[in-house]
């Protein structure tokens, strides 16, 4: 709905392998779904809530910003700080909801970028798939999940592809203020952004965390790169 408003068309390459499952569900084995992707716009929440059915992790001056902050809000996103002595409850926070059969989103970058290029994956937001002794010390196991990474670009822009020069339209990082951003999307009537849906990852596949994210990071930055390149074709093609 908000996509349609914002004039944002969403294509789907792949297949989810997230679904609606109840916290019985997950008590019997079925594995809840912590979706990866990487981050370079507010229009992020917008485009990845428009296609999955999920909750978002999303720092904490998100349920500030105008609009996106109450649809974050309603939509129940953990809000995370960059304070290490709130990690724990986090944690338990994702946890929580991992149980409960929910989906979580997951932007490892720990910022967003100007579009293109995808930035090293922080291992620590990996911690709720392969926590380590700390984390095992202090917070409730989570369930066993699978991780999917998922690229995101914005590949149309009234019609046409978007090349660097054009990428500043979508992209909202460093020190820009949002409300003038946001002014300036808005002018623009129609766009595309492109969700490319990898095949899911097993943590109990990795010895590490740190494998796991560079793993993952590396289906992400591939996949994104691919997207800017306009080489990903639509599924059916």
């Amino acid at each position: 709905m908000i996509a349609r408003i914002l004039g944002l068309q969403l294509r789907v390459v792949g297949e989810s392998a997230g679904g609606i499952r109840s916290a019985k569900d997950v008590q019997r084995g079925e594995r809840p779904i912590v979706y990866v992707a990487n981050h370079c716009s507010w229009l992020d929440i917008v485009a990845v809530g428009g296609v999955l059915h999920t909750v978002f992790v999303a720092k904490g001056e998100v349920g500030s910003w105008p609009l996106i902050g109450t649809i974050s809000r309603l939509g129940r996103t953990i809000f995370v700080s960059r304070n290490r002595q709130n990690t724990g409850k986090e944690l338990h926070d994702m946890a929580d909801r991992l149980w409960d059969g929910d989906d979580i989103v997951l932007f490892p970058e720990g910022t967003s970028s100007d579009g293109s290029r995808v930035l090293p994956f922080l291992s620590s937001f990996f911690a709720v798939a392969k926590p380590g002794r700390l984390e095992q010390a202090g917070m409730p196991k989570p369930p066993p999940v699978l991780i999917q990474p998922v690229s995101i670009v914005y590949d149309r822009l009234e019609g046409l592809p978007v090349g660097r020069s054009r990428r500043s339209v979508f992209s909202w990082y460093g020190d820009m203020d949002l409300t003038p951003h946001i002014w300036s999307f808005g002018q623009w009537r129609s766009m595309r952004a492109t969700i490319l849906l990898h095949p899911p990852l097993n943590p109990e596949d990795f010895k590490s965390r740190k494998e796991l994210a560079n793993a993952t990071f590396n289906a992400v930055r591939d996949g994104a790169a691919l997207l800017r390149q306009g080489l990903v074709p639509d599924a059916q093609d």
